[in-house]
């Protein structure tokens, strides 16, 4: 029967008093999958206002915290070639071991004996600079010696010409004298040739007086001679006196000239024995570079040049070490648009590659496997990566981080940040907004403190 009549069937018929009938009509069907999707929506409801801690995320590598405990690369500061290893991969070494020995490449230090004679060298010039030393003092001497001579010299002629100059006046004396004589001589000449030719005087006489003045006259001319030759000596004596003067001027200048030479030549020896003491502690400190040493102590990584008698150039890494003793950090990386959210001195939840782990992100509490850091620097600069550089490290208040973590492996770290409920959660992820912007305690205060401070 279709019931497809316009008398319903069901008006007129009972169907449930059928066997069938009571199969069908008495059944309750997907009674349990409406209590569970009932259940499960309210449990969805209540979980939707559970609390969820936002966070930032995001994926880093195990490093170090101080610079000189990362993992270094040695180089040889002169160019060389392997001569001998001392250390095999994996080798402990502490500061100052051998690693390697090495060889010169360059032809001006191939001389075994190279130190032996530059030494001869700086002890010949050492000599040289005692010789030119002498020289200068023995040229002292002869200079003070020559100004000595000069002063005895210069007084001689000075009373020489104080000498002269009385000769002089004693001869202008003996001149005007025998001025007055002539006179005299001439007046009783003439007188006596008056008288003769008077014949008061006899022929005698006035032959007599013209001898006398005849005499007189040769002795103004021997006066006046001896008068000229006193002036002429005055002049000689100062001509002495400006020979003197050159003479021993030349004589102490030559001396002095060969003092400054020899002293020139002191000093140049001087710069030479500096030059090769310099050179020769260069050679001393270049033959101790042919053995390359650990900088400090720690693990051989890797070498990085092989083999015996291969050679390289300065500054080439030879072989790789990793420091014995490093304090372990986590450097990570965040977006921009989370930077402002990261501060110094926040707590990090820090998941380490190969360590198993539950981590519920917004459950911090629940998580098993984490471990706990804080932020010690925050990158100024964006990376190549176009995020900023975040470095953590451990927490002294949560557990120990684990001995087995080596630099370089792989961690992901999570940045807990306020509580808020999971719909807002996840309102804000389906809208892309950040998390909440919040300030921790004590950080403002921090940075008034520090600016009255300054």
């Amino acid at each position: 029967m279709l019931n497809i009549s316009n008398t319903e069937l069901q008006q007129n018929v009972d169907l449930k008093s059928f066997k069938s009938g009571k199969e069908i009509f008495n059944k309750k069907y997907y009674k349990a999958l409406n209590r569970f999707l009932i259940g499960f929506g309210i449990l969805c409801l209540i979980v939707l206002f559970l609390p969820w801690t936002q966070n930032i995320t995001g994926n880093g590598l195990v490093t170090t915290l101080t610079p000189s405990q990362r993992p270094q690369s040695i180089q040889s500061q002169i160019p060389g070639r392997i001569e001998q290893w001392y250390v095999r991969e994996g080798d402990y070494v502490e500061k100052g071991d051998t690693i390697l020995r090495i060889s010169e490449i360059k032809s001006e230090y191939f001389d075994d004996s190279l130190l032996v004679r530059t030494r001869q060298q700086i002890t010949a010039k050492a000599f040289s600079v005692g010789a030119y030393q002498g020289k200068v003092g023995v040229l002292q001497i002869r200079i003070n010696s020559l100004k000595e001579e000069r002063l005895l010299k210069l007084e001689m002629a000075k009373n020489k010409l104080i000498q002269s100059k009385l000769k002089v006046q004693s001869d202008s004396i003996k001149f005007e004298a025998a001025k007055t004589n002539i006179s005299i001589a001439e007046r009783q000449y003439n007188r006596d040739v008056t008288l003769e030719k008077e014949g008061l005087k006899a022929v005698k006489d006035v032959e007599a007086k013209r001898l006398k003045l005849q005499e007189t006259q040769a002795k103004l001319i021997e006066s006046e001679n001896a008068l000229l030759t006193a002036k002429n000596n005055v002049i000689n004596a100062r001509v002495e006196i400006g020979r003197i003067k050159a003479e021993y001027a030349e004589k102490i200048s030559k001396a002095e000239s060969d003092q400054f030479t020899a002293r020139s030549n002191q000093f140049d020896a001087e710069v030479q024995v500096s030059k090769l003491e310099n050179t020769n502690s260069n050679y001393e400190m270049r033959n101790s570079l042919l053995y390359i040493v650990a900088p400090q102590n720690g693990y051989i990584n890797k070498a990085l040049i092989g083999g015996i008698g291969e050679a390289f150039k300065e500054g080439e890494a030879l072989v790789s070490i990793m420091p014995a003793d490093i304090d372990l950090a986590v450097e990570t990386f965040v977006r921009p648009i989370d930077l402002p959210l990261i501060h110094l001195g926040e707590k990090v939840r820090v998941q380490f590659d190969g360590w198993p782990a539950i981590v519920f992100s917004g459950w911090p509490n629940v998580s098993y496997g984490t471990y706990g850091a804080k932020v010690v620097a925050i990158e100024r600069f964006i990376s190549a990566n176009g995020k900023y550089r975040i470095l953590l490290s451990p927490d002294e208040t949560d557990h120990e981080w684990p001995d087995e973590i080596r630099a370089g492996s792989g961690a992901r770290t999570i940045a807990l940040l306020e509580d808020v409920p999971i719909w807002f959660e996840l309102w804000r992820q389906l809208n892309s907004f950040p998390p909440n912007y919040y300030q921790p305690e004590g950080s403002s205060k921090s940075k008034s403190d520090g600016k009255k401070k300054k």
